[in-house]
Parts: structure tokens; sequence; C-alpha cells
């Protein structure tokens, strides 16, 4: 057994030597592979930096763009892409920057779409607007270094107004066909147009156009009917009447400006249908509307008729019934009225006519709709809605009698009527106050209740039928379901009377000559006059008694312009003022005038050239104006002005220029009556010597004589011979069907006469 192990030992001992060599032999085999790759792998990176140490730019070099950005233009709504494509290695990242800020495209995918391929890089924006007008950039950056460019985006708004400011963009206007001084009648149809031409033309970009009538815009109504297609702005009044009448303006407005053009608008009354009837009044509107009271208000109308006016009727009618009701038995004289008995909460309309000895006009335009309501009920409901709904606890003064009213005054005074306003009492629960109005005669302690019938809900009342002449004072309780409370203090002693009295009457009128159809009327203004509504103006023409009005809407202004006038008649003019309490006395005649155009300052000259250029001085020429302006032309100025480094013009003295310096001209015309307008700046003319002059173009080129076979030319000498006296002319010939090229030399030698005949 133990030899057995023995022999067993020692076969194991050779099997483990043996691994052990043969394990150690592969170890060292590998170690020798492992060695030999290694040293391999060195050997390429050796090579690689030798290579790059040598040529060190040959694999890696800065961003460079290949194909750049294009700034783009873009209307609003729509989208756009930069793309670009840029080299480099290592391989640049890309950040697009707007105005320098970074675009953040994951951010804003409703927005930005950024995509890189391969060196293709692009950036969408989309659903342009005014906002995406910005400088975009396109950054690149490696180990090597950086690059950028940049491209503009311009998106158009359809305003574009931005785009004007930021751009610097100038609109010139021009105000072309033109609507001229106009005349209509009441009921008539009338339409203004301009063509407007807004350079330079800019798509999506349209002016504001705006139409007034004497200072104040005019709104779209049943009325007023506006159009603008683009180039041509019409207004067009459907059914006129008195008060359309004025100066319309039609006023063009850009980013860079506006440009306007005004014109008088007449609208005559129409036939009445009585003669010697007054015409309508004008204006109606209403004020301090009320639950149950308004004040209606007009003007008087600028034809009395055949007789003075003697008084107005007032008629209402509830909006959406066709009864007429007239609110006054009597006529009253004031272009003013109270009107009570409304029924609270429904609307109304209201007319005037006036009266005279010969009948009662034609109603006026009626007035805008008024609700009969309390004037705090009416804000509430004109405020907006806020969401909050307050609750409040029931007031304990429900079904107690009301306190008593206070500051109890005559806001107006006629002889017509009286109307009393007041302050509601500050106890009067939620079921509200109503009131009774007390009078009592100066010198009594007797109270009389002045309306027994029904108590009033508003705080204004007016009470007719008082005596003229004689003193009352008023005061006013307040009553409720529980009873009628105390009376308020008395008003001070009141006469019944008119407290407005009639204005003065204007100064005396000056008419000057204006246009072949127009006079110019002024006059000095009525002294002391309370509550001015304006002035009309009546012509009469020379020998004749018949005045006619020269408008028909009242003018605050001293000055008119009388349209419309027969030219070369002779005429004169009177001025009467108005107010609410009636028409002043007329004023004085005016000195007669004829209608004749007035003088006017000159047009400007036209083509400015030079004729001859010395050293120190130049000879200038040009057009005289094709419009003198009704005198003589008496003589010119010429201002001038030097091309580099001068802005402003200077009158131009007598040899006083510098050789070889470049200056422009302009010229201005002289007659009685001023100077004109500066013509067309000349051409950038060089204060040089010339070698030649040459003489300037003969004038004046007419035919006379004219027979079969011959004709006689006449023409006048040039207006500038040059350094020497012109010595002949030389006239050439072609055929009217010819072109330019096709004229002929009549004669050889120089025509020393200033006319020549021609034979066929």
């Amino acid at each position: 057994m133990e030899a057995q192990e023995e022999e067993v030992s020692e076969e194991g001992i050779q099997y483990v030597a043996m691994r052990n060599l043969f394990v150690r032999e592969a170890r060292e085999a590998l170690d020798v592979k492992v060695e030999k790759k290694s040293r391999m792998i060195r050997m390429r990176e050796s090579w690689v930096e030798f290579r790059r140490k040598m040529n060190p730019d040959s694999l890696t070099h800065p961003p460079e763009f290949i194909i750049k950005p294009r700034g783009q233009t873009v209307w609003e709504g729509q989208t756009l892409t930069l793309h670009c494509t840029v080299a480099g290695w290592p391989k640049p990242k890309i950040a697009w920057y707007k105005n320098n800020v970074l675009i953040d495209a994951r951010a804003h995918p409703e927005k930005y779409t950024a995509e890189s391929t391969y060196n293709m890089h692009s950036l969408e924006i989309k659903n342009c607007n005014f906002t995406d007008t910005a400088q975009y950039s396109i950054s690149a950056l490696n180990v090597k270094g950086e690059a950028s460019y940049v491209a503009t985006v311009v998106s158009f708004s359809s305003s574009a107004d931005a785009f004007c400011s930021e751009y610097g963009v100038t609109f010139l206007t021009t105000i072309t066909d033109k609507f001229e001084v106009a005349f209509g009648a009441e009921g008539e149809t009338m339409s203004l147009g301009c063509t407007v031409i807004v350079y330079p033309t800019v798509k999506n970009y349209q002016p504001e156009v705006v139409w007034y009538r004497d200072s104040v815009p005019l709104k779209p109504s049943k009325w007023v009917q506006t159009h603008w297609s683009g180039e041509r702005a019409i207004l067009t009044l459907v059914h006129l009447n008195k008060e359309d009448e004025g100066m319309y303006t039609l006023r063009v407005n850009t980013k860079s400006g506006f440009d306007a053009y005004s014109a008088y608008v007449f609208v005559r009354d129409a036939d009445v249908e009585v003669e010697g009837v007054p015409v309508a009044p004008l204006d109606v509107c209403c004020h301090d509307a009320n639950k149950d009271y308004v004040v209606v208000t007009w003007k008087q109308p600028a034809v009395e008729g055949s007789s003075s006016i003697l008084g107005y009727y007032i008629d209402r009618r509830e909006v959406g019934t066709q009864h007429w009701a007239q609110c006054n038995d009597v006529p009253v004289k004031y272009a003013r009225f109270p009107v009570t008995g409304l029924v609270e909460g429904r609307s109304y309309i209201f007319r005037v006519r006036a009266l005279n000895k010969a009948g009662v006009s034609r109603p006026s335009r009626v007035s805008e709709a008024v609700v009969a309501m309390d004037p705090s009920d009416r804000a509430r409901l004109r405020a907006p809605w806020t969401g909050i709904i307050k609750f409040t606890e029931e007031d304990p003064t429900v079904g107690i009698i009301p306190g008593e009213p206070t500051d109890v005054v005559v806001t107006e005074a006629t002889k017509s009527y009286v109307v009393l306003a007041w302050k509601p009492p500050v106890q009067r629960g939620h079921e509200g106050v109503m009131y009774y109005i007390e009078k009592c005669i100066s010198g009594t302690d007797s109270w009389q209740r002045v309306n027994t019938g029904m108590p009033v809900k508003s705080p204004r009342f007016a009470m007719f039928d008082l005596a003229e002449g004689k003193s009352y004072s008023f005061r006013v309780r307040c009553c409720n379901s529980a009873g009628v409370g105390e009376a308020s203090v008395a008003t001070v002693d009141i006469t019944v009377g008119d407290i407005l009295d009639l204005p003065c009457a204007p100064g005396n009128p000056v008419a000057i000559r204006n246009t072949s159809t127009s006079v110019v009327v002024s006059w000095g203004a009525s002294k002391d006059v309370k509550c001015l509504v304006g002035y009309y103006i009546e012509c009469s023409q020379v020998g004749t008694d018949i005045w006619m009005p020269c408008n028909n809407k009242p003018v605050k202004q001293t000055r008119f312009v009388c349209h419309g006038l027969t030219t070369g008649a002779n005429y004169v003019f009177r001025v009467k003022a108005v107010n609410a309490a009636g028409y002043s006395l007329g004023s004085s005649d005016s000195e007669a005038v004829v209608v004749k155009a007035a003088i006017a300052v000159p047009g400007r000259p036209t083509g400015v050239t030079l004729l001859e250029a010395v050293k120190d001085y130049m000879v200038l020429g040009w057009t005289p104006p094709a419009n003198d302006g009704g005198a003589d032309v008496r003589g010119y100025f010429v201002d001038y002005r030097t091309v580099k480094g001068d802005v402003h013009w200077s009158l131009l003295q007598a040899e006083n220029l510098k050789e070889n310096v470049f200056y422009e001209f302009q010229v201005r015309a002289m007659n009685m009556a001023g100077l004109s307008k500066a013509s067309v700046p000349s051409a950038v003319l060089e204060c040089k010597e010339w070698t030649i002059t040459l003489p300037g173009a003969p004038v004046g080129l007419h035919v006379l004589e004219v027979r079969d076979t011959s004709l006689v030319l006449l023409w006048e000498p040039p207006a500038f011979s040059g350094r020497t006296p012109v010595n002949g002319y030389y006239v050439d010939v072609k055929e009217a069907s010819a072109g330019e090229k096709g004229w002929k030399a009549v004669h050889e030698k120089a025509n020393r006469v200033k006319y020549l005949k021609l034979r066929c």
C-alpha cells in the first residue's frame, strides 16, 4: 500500500511539473503577443502624433460658413426658414440668437424648430408677426475657434406701424381729385370724394382716413356713410339737413404725419309749403333727463320768413309708436323748453316747429332718443359688470316719513316758465320718494301747492302760467307711502321774466374780395353776450331789397367765406347774433364789394437753368410763373446754397460766388401781394468759366400767312444772347410723321432777321 502511494506520488509530481511548464510557456508566448500589439499601437500613435506635428491644421480647423443665412421679409401669419452650412473640425456646436438672446427651440416648439443634419443647419420661425422682426444670428463654436453670421428678418404686420418707425420708412401723401365747395338742399343726397396717393406702397398697409365736420370727427350712421377703397375716400350724406352744413375735412394719417383737405358744404332750406312761414329749426338736443323730465334745446333758423318768429312748438313721440304729441299749448320764445310728464323707463324723441304770423314751419330733424330715467340708474346701466353682488341689510327707514329736500334753487327763469332743482333728502328708504312743489307770492304767507294731482319723481320741476313781473318764492316737500315730510327751506324771491337777454348787434362787417364767386366777410363780436349760439350772415345785391342767407347754420367765428355769389355782381352784407333768447338786431350794412378774384401771390417759377458761367458769377434763366396772382410780376429773388455744408438758403448777392464750387439755386417771384413759393431747386451747377458761351434758344416760334405752297415763320430772340450779340439764326424743318432724326436744314447761311418765308 505504501509502495503504491509512493508510486502515485511520483507520477503526480511529474504531471504537475509538466503542467507548470506548459503554463509558463503559454504565458510567455501571450506576453510576447501582447507586447507586439502594444508596440504596434505605440508606433501608430507615434506616427499620428508625428503627422500632427508636421501639419497641425490638416485634421482640425475652426468653423467656417460655406453657405450663409440670408435676410428675409415675410408677411404676418407666414412661416420662414433660415438655412446655412457650416464646416469645421471637430464638429462645431451651433446656437441661434434673436437680438443677441439665445433661442431655446425646445422650450418653444410652437414657435421655433431648429434642425442640424451633417453640416446643414436651419431655424424655422412659425406664424410670424411683427415681434419676429429682429436680427437673427447663428454662432458656430469648436476648440479651434468661433464664427457667427447675422441675418435680418422683417415681418410686416397689417398696419406696418412699427416697421415704419423702426426702419425709417417715410410715407408721402398726396390728395388729388378734391371735392370743391358744394351746395345742396334739404332732403337731397350728397357725396364728397378725394383720391389719396400714399408712396411708397406697402402691402397690407393702409393709412387712417378720417372725416371731420367743423373739426369734429364723423361717426358712420344712417345719415353719414364713409367708404375707403384703398385709393379713393368717399363721404356720403344721406337726406341732407341743415345740421350737415359746415366745413368738411378729409384727414389722412400715416406714421410719417398727416395730410388734410377742407371745403365748405352749404345746405339750403327746402321749399316751404306756405309762403312766408319760417324754415325749420335745427340741432334739437335733449339735456338733463330724469324720471319724468327732460330739457329740449334747439337753434333758431337763419330765415324767419315774412315776419319775426313768435315762438316754437315742441313735439314728442314715444319710440316704437307713430303718434306725435304737442308738449306746449302756448308757443315758447326761448330756444329751450323743459318737458314734463314723461313715463319712467320709456324712450322718447323730440322735434320742434317755428311759428310766425304766416304759419308754422316744417318740423326739424328729430332728436336722438332719450330714456326717462334717474341719472344714477342710467350710470349703473352703463357701468361694466364686475361679477360682484353686494348684499345689504334692509334700510330701517322704510315706512318712515322722509326728511326735507335741500339746496332748492331756480336754475332757469323765463317769461314762460321757471325751473326748480334740489337735492333729495338723506333718509328716503328703498321705496324712494316723490316731491310736491309749493309757491308763495312775495309779501304774503299763503303757500299754494303747484302739482296737486300727482307728485313728481325727478328732483327737477318746471312751473308754467306764472304771472310775468310778479315775485315768487318756492319750496319742496318729500312724500312716500308713510306720508308727506317737512318743507324745505324756501328760495329767495324770484321775479318772473327773462334772465337771458337778447345779444347785442355785432360790429360793422367788412367784405373783402376773395375769388370770382366768393367774398370774405369779417365783423366785430357782439359785446357782453351770454350763451352765444353763433352768427348768421346775410347778403343782398345792390339795388334790391332781397336779403339771402349766406349760412343756414350759425357760426361762432367772426369771419366767414360766403360762396355761391354771382361773378361781377355788387353785394352788401350784414350780420346778426343769436342765443337761446332769440336774434339780435342786425349789424350795419357793409360797404359794397364787387365779386371778383382778389390779388394773390404769384405761382412759383420753373425751369431754373444755367446760361453762362464765369469765375465769380453765373448767369441763370427760368420760366415765369404760369399764374401771376392777378397782378404783374415785379421781379424775382434768387437764393443759393453750396452743395457741401449748407443746409439753409441765402439771398444771392451780385458776383460773390467762388470758382470751382458747386451751387444750387432757387427763384421766387414777387408781385404787389407778396412773394411766391420757391421754385424747384436747380441741378447742381459748378461755378467754372466756360471757354465758349452759347446763346439761348429762340422763343415765341409761330406761323403766319399759311398758303398752299408757302408760309411765314416768325420768332423772338433768346432771353440770353451770350457774351456777344446774336448774328443769325438757322431754321430746321421735318414732316410731322418723321422721328427726331427727321430734321433737315432749310438754308446753309445764317438768317439775320427774325422771320423766314418757306416754300413747299
